[in-house]
């Protein structure tokens, strides 16, 4: 399956491989700014990761966003870009992969990563989720909906949407500069 970049004035339709709002709202902000003049049409779009609820290394959040991006693709065929954010774990610390892809590149970043707490990395290497750990430990509900983790620790001064946005610009690199990433 190929699919082209729009043209300029084409409306551009977006698979994102979550029905998570603030992916999906990370997803809108970072395509606003990318191209700006353009009509977006952005679709949440539940599907599996083929991997574990709370993926705990960065090879595996990584293969988790790839599948979630390949699922999306099976099931959507029309759209004109496929985005994925899978959060994961790596050395004590939280953070995303990002994957884009529209058929022909495929561009992919990580984003920032947060230490998270001593209790809170127990909890998780014992099976728990990170949103539920962050629920109970900020008595808060459907954190990973929202704000995150990121929201959480750092005062609000950042949102998961907001370190999710500049990661997904950076994945969108290659589709900003086609002539320096070939195709696959």
């Amino acid at each position: 399956m190929h699919f082209a970049t729009p043209a300029p004035t084409t409306d551009i339709r977006i698979i994102v491989a979550s029905t998570n709002p603030a992916k999906i709202r990370a997803v809108e902000a970072a395509f606003c700014e990318v191209f700006p003049a353009q009509s977006l049409h952005i679709q949440g779009l539940a599907v599996e990761s083929g991997v574990r609820a709370q993926p705990m290394c960065a090879n595996e959040t990584l293969a988790g966003a790839r599948n979630r991006v390949e699922h999306a693709k099976s099931q959507q065929p029309d759209a004109h870009f496929y985005v994925s954010l899978e959060a994961g774990l790596d050395e004590g610390a939280t953070f995303a992969w990002m994957v884009i892809d529209n058929g022909q590149r495929r561009g992919e970043s990580r984003s920032a990563s947060l230490p998270l707490p001593p209790q809170a990395l127990a909890r998780l290497h014992d099976g728990e989720e990170l949103g539920d750990v962050m629920d109970d430990m900020f008595q808060q509900q459907n954190v990973k909906q929202q704000g995150g983790a990121i929201a959480m620790l750092t005062g609000h001064r950042l949102s998961r949407s907001s370190v999710y946005q500049q990661a997904l610009i950076l994945a969108l690199i290659p589709f900003m500069n086609p002539a320096l990433y070939p195709s696959e």
